[in-house]
């Protein structure tokens, strides 16, 4: 598989990695999925030349990190690029987040709360350093830190060895170059499919300015772009409130999927293949994260790396997607 440097690091990533939110499981993704399967599926990576694993103590309340830990004791820990996340707590103040089952979630990237979480990171991954330390979202009010405040955490962890690189996801332009001020930003994350391309106006520009490698999350749409879903589906736990999840939206992104038929017979792939290869066509500095529960599910996602999307046809299906829009 074809690798990237991340960044201004000396990491190379997998332009797809395993995303393991749902993995994580919880009152967000309608209850907890079988760990084995879980496990088989993080392990599963290696074999298709995905090296990449993302994961945040938010998803599930540290239960995704205790899996992924767990998967990675029979990995070999040099061939994986981890990412885990600081930012967002539910054992101490800050700003207000999502509220998950009966635990409310904070937004906190104090210097103390930072240092905090990595050595509550490190014990669930049963690791003792972590590749990649990213702000899973950026400070706020009532409890709002300087980006000067939290980068100055993350420089002293990479000094003392604890992360090889800083990362930043849910972030603007202009707090991207903040960072920048006070050391290096290898990697941003933010949400992009062929439904949801907000970020060409306003992420692609500065990465590509300053080389930074940018991730896509969440680029099947939680699942509705992989075309299993029946026309009668009801949403689940952190779908409910999502634009494409509202009944009018979804037939129309339904409609879409329908029309990629003939794209999907002429490159042989599924509906989340064509998905996901429509973004790595897009530009060659992103990488996918994929949010596989099962091994076959994975093995299909991975495909996407060998399907290579004509312009005209990368223009048919923004194009289509912008008509489901409206």
């Amino acid at each position: 598989m074809d690798k990237i440097k991340l960044g201004a690091s000396d990491l190379y990533v997998s332009r797809m990695g395993l995303g393991t939110w749902s993995i994580g499981g919880g009152p967000a993704w309608g209850g907890d999925k079988d760990r084995q399967e879980c496990i088989d599926t993080i392990q599963g990576i290696l074999p298709l030349g995905i090296n990449l694993i993302d994961t945040a103590p938010g998803y599930n309340f540290g239960e995704s990190e205790r899996i992924v830990g767990e998967a990675m004791q029979g990995m070999k820990r040099e061939d994986i690029i981890l990412i885990t996340k600081c930012g967002i707590v539910w054992d101490k103040e800050g700003s207000l987040f999502n509220k998950v089952g009966d635990i409310q979630l904070y937004k906190n990237l104090s210097k103390e709360s930072i240092k905090e979480e990595i050595e509550q990171s490190l014990e669930r991954l049963q690791l003792d350093y972590i590749d990649v330390y990213m702000t899973h979202w950026q400070s706020v009010e009532p409890y709002f830190t300087p980006i000067s405040e939290t980068m100055e955490a993350l420089n002293e962890l990479k000094a003392a060895g604890k992360i090889k690189a800083i990362g930043a996801a849910n972030i603007s332009p202009e707090q991207i170059k903040e960072y920048l001020k006070y050391g290096e930003l290898d990697i941003v994350q933010g949400k992009y499919s062929v439904l949801d391309r907000a970020i060409e106006e306003d992420l692609f520009p500065v990465c590509k300015e300053y080389g930074i490698t940018l991730q896509a999350y969440s680029p099947l749409e939680q699942g509705l772009l992989s075309g299993t879903f029946p026309r009668d589906y009801k949403p689940v736990g952190a779908q409910c409130n999502k634009k494409w999840f509202q009944p009018d939206k979804m037939q129309k992104a339904m409609d879409m999927m329908d029309a990629w038929k003939p794209l999907c017979e002429k490159y042989k792939c599924t509906i989340p293949t064509l998905a996901l290869a429509w973004i790595l066509s897009q530009a060659d500095f992103i990488t996918i994260l994929n949010g596989a529960n099962t091994v076959p599910q994975l093995e299909e996602n991975a495909k996407a790396l060998q399907v290579k999307l004509s312009k005209e046809d990368a223009d048919l299906m923004r194009e289509l997607a912008i008509a489901a829009d409206k």
